[in-house]
């Protein structure tokens, strides 16, 4: 395999919201209180759009990428609590341009991908590997990052929902039916609050508690489509249980204790 599974983690963009909605002069809460009250008058919900979606972490799964990982699996979220946006989509477009792994997501195409479109045309982060359609390399052409149908980029949600949005499923779902632990510590709508309180480890922690259910989901997908057969999503399950219990993480050992494995 040659695989990144991916998985981002947003606050407001307080600094975008004020200029798009003429905000100057409020407060980090009291400006996205306002984007929220906006938002909800707008369309019924205070889900803001992509755009003001601000990366605030990215984790991910690695299995396989090179030689020199055709055994190993690492489970980590990029950069540090210090680094930036621009930082943690440089680091994440770094990965790709070295590698060329497949990538792996949950709702990617509906979410974590335009929102980092979004983000990487705001930080000015060049990311050509990533972009290439077949004009540089005709490998790419009929199998790129951005055409919904090809597996270069897979999602998982879209995939297994046979592209119908009304049979989507939440990976908190699929995973608790596969006997994985499903969300742990927190979920999506606690991050703005928890991103206040300045626990940006935890919401890194979260982050890659949530990439490693879409990692199990994927691998049981390949298992499904006779890309893998049991005996080697069992070594699969086994290389990574002692990955996260060597980890030495609290958050990684508590997922590999609530992994049932149905």
């Amino acid at each position: 395999m040659n695989v990144l599974v991916f998985d981002i983690e947003t606050v407001p963009d307080i600094a975008g919201g004020k200029i798009i909605h003429d905000l100057q002069g409020l407060d980090d809460e009291s400006t996205a209180k306002a984007l929220f009250h906006l938002r909800k008058q707008k369309t019924g919900s205070d889900f803001l759009p992509l755009h003001l979606q601000k990366i605030v972490a990215i984790s991910v799964v690695y299995r396989g990428m090179g030689d020199d990982m055709g055994h190993e699996v690492l489970v980590r979220s990029l950069g540090d609590e210090n680094s930036s946006e621009a930082d943690l989509l440089s680091l994440f477009f770094k990965e790709i341009e070295q590698r060329t792994p497949t990538i792996v997501s949950w709702n990617g195409t509906g979410f974590d991908l335009p929102v980092i479109h979004y983000r990487t045309l705001k930080n000015k982060v060049s990311a050509p590997g990533y972009w290439e359609k077949g004009d540089n390399n005709s490998a790419f052409r009929y199998d790129n990052y951005l055409s919904r149908y090809h597996e270069r980029h897979t999602d998982l949600m879209d995939v297994l929902a046979s592209y119908n949005h009304n049979a989507a499923a939440s990976l908190q779902d699929i995973a608790m039916l596969l006997g994985f632990p499903g969300k742990m510590g927190m979920d999506g709508s606690v991050v703005w609050d928890e991103y206040q309180k300045g626990n940006l480890s935890g919401i890194r922690n979260y982050c890659e508690t949530d990439v490693l259910n879409t990692y199990l989901v994927y691998l049981r997908y390949q298992l499904m489509r006779g890309e893998l057969d049991n005996d080697e999503l069992d070594a699969e399950y086994t290389l990574l249980k002692e990955k996260l219990d060597n980890s030495g993480k609290e958050h990684l050992l508590e997922f590999s204790k609530s992994w049932k494995n149905i």
